[in-house]
Order: C-alpha cells, then sequence, then structure tokens
C-alpha cells in the first residue's frame, strides 16, 4: 500500500518534467503563436482530478521555474497558473463531470486567462502585444485537451492497481 504515494508522486512529476520540455521544444517560427500551453493544461488536469495533489506553492515554484526556462518576465506563468489553479479549484466539482468536449470549452477560458495576465505581465515588461494571437494558444490547448487527459487518465489508472 504505501508503494502507490510514491508511483503517484513519479507519475505527476513525470507529467510535469514533459510538460516543460514540450513548452520549450523548439518549433518553426510559423508555429511558435500556436504552442499549447502543455504545463498548464496538465497542472489543470491534476487540480481537476485529483485536487489535493497540486499546492498553490507548488504552483508558483513551476511557474517560476518555466519563467526561467523560456526567458519571460520572472512571474509571468506563476501568475497565471496560480489564477487558473484558483479557478479550478472552486470548479473542479463540477468540471470534472463535463463531457470531455464540454471540459475543452472550459479549458479553452482557463488558458485563456492565463494568457490574458501572460499579455498584461508582457505589456508591463514593455512588450506589449497586439491582436488577438495570444489566445492562440488557448485553441491549441482546448484541442490537445482530450488527447492529454485520455493519456493521463491511462496513466494514473494503470499505476493505481
Amino acid at each position: 500500500m504505501p508503494a502507490q504515494p510514491i508511483n503517484l508522486f513519479f507519475i505527476i512529476a513525470f507529467s510535469f518534467l514533459l510538460a516543460l520540455v514540450l513548452s520549450v521544444y523548439p518549433l518553426p517560427m510559423d508555429f511558435r503563436w500556436w504552442r499549447p500551453e502543455f504545463v498548464l493544461v496538465v497542472a489543470i488536469y491534476w487540480i481537476f482530478f485529483m485536487p489535493l495533489t497540486v499546492s498553490f506553492l507548488f504552483l508558483s515554484a513551476l511557474g517560476l521555474f518555466q519563467d526561467l526556462l523560456e526567458g519571460v518576465p520572472f512571474g509571468q506563468h506563476s501568475l497565471g497558473l496560480v489564477i487558473v489553479g484558483y479557478i479550478c479549484i472552486l470548479s473542479y466539482q463540477r468540471v470534472r463531470n463535463f463531457s470531455l468536449w464540454r471540459q475543452s470549452a472550459w479549458i479553452f477560458v482557463l488558458v485563456g486567462i492565463a494568457q490574458l495576465t501572460d499579455n498584461w505581465v508582457q505589456g508591463m515588461a514593455g512588450r506589449p502585444l497586439s491582436g488577438i494571437q495570444f489566445l492562440y494558444p488557448a485553441l491549441t490547448s482546448a484541442l490537445i485537451w482530450p488527447v492529454c487527459w485520455v493519456w493521463l487518465n491511462r496513466l494514473t489508472h494503470s499505476h493505481q492497481h
């Protein structure tokens, strides 16, 4: 029985490590605006389906590490992760009963909120973005949500038994 929490810890750590790698994996310039917010999507999954596994302190530290990794203003990802994490904590009981496509729509909203905070931080740093391009990652994150959900769900359930 004690091996189960250790396995869960490694699954969570592996999923976040993979998300961090995917967040900096080189893409052609034409696709840079379309990169999904992998770290945020993985955080949303763990908060929705195991809300006590990810703390706000962990989300803050994860966001700061992602800022360093991506070379963006310090605190940009932390702010988005904590705000979205708070909204997820408030809504997880309702949202995890949604269909997968309705969850995808909710992911679009949550990632859109995080992208708005990222855009605000970029503006404060003197690099404002114009247009609606900053919401493209919200769309691609919503589209990859079903794949992410299925993969993490199978990974979690295969190690619980």
